[in-house]
């Protein structure tokens, strides 16, 4: 009985034929919403760092030298090609590329690095307005990540030294 139950497994994969892709000897086209890894234009960065700020994987790294010059680091050893990095940039500089084949045996291969020259307001010293109350209560300020040993460092100032976080409500009482 187990060898009729085989023979017939072995016609029902006969009739089948070949499922499998000849990958190597011939190469086909990506998919249409292909993701590959992440390409940075440094012509059309403005430096918001949003694309450090969303990565899951910690993968892009900011360290500001001064108040004009910031530098991204993007690493690629973890990077999962999510997207969320050319989703979240609002000057489209991040791109998904359409390779395939990104295996390498060095690093180096896969990390950029960009130098911008940040072009700060006068008044206030920031590089851009919010255009919601939302990105307002992101991270501000320098970031200082550590280039060197290629960490993420996230410091936290999200209070106010001296001052109350909320003043006491007074009731009066009739």
């Amino acid at each position: 009985m187990s060898f009729l139950s085989k023979f017939k497994e072995t016609l029902i994969c006969l009739k089948a034929g070949r499922v499998t892709l000849p990958y190597p000897a011939r190469s086909q086209p990506v998919p249409p919403k292909f993701r590959g890894r992440p390409i940075f234009d440094a012509a059309k960065c403005i430096g918001c760092a949003g694309c450090a700020n969303n990565c899951p994987a910690h993968e892009i790294l900011v360290f500001d030298v001064c108040q004009e010059v910031r530098i991204l680091k993007y690493l690629g050893r973890r990077c999962t090609y999510c997207g969320r990095c050319a989703d979240v940039c609002p000057e489209k500089a991040i791109t998904m590329s359409l390779e395939f084949e990104t295996g390498t045996d060095r690093i180096g291969d896969l990390q950029q690095r960009l130098d911008l020259f940040m072009s700060t307001c006068q008044r206030c010293g920031r590089c851009f307005q919010e255009p919601s109350p939302l990105e307002q209560l992101q991270q501000k300020g320098y970031r200082f990540d550590d280039l060197q040993n290629e960490r993420w460092i996230f410091r936290s100032q999200s209070y106010l030294e001296g001052e109350p976080a909320a003043d006491d409500i007074k009731i009066e009482l009739d």
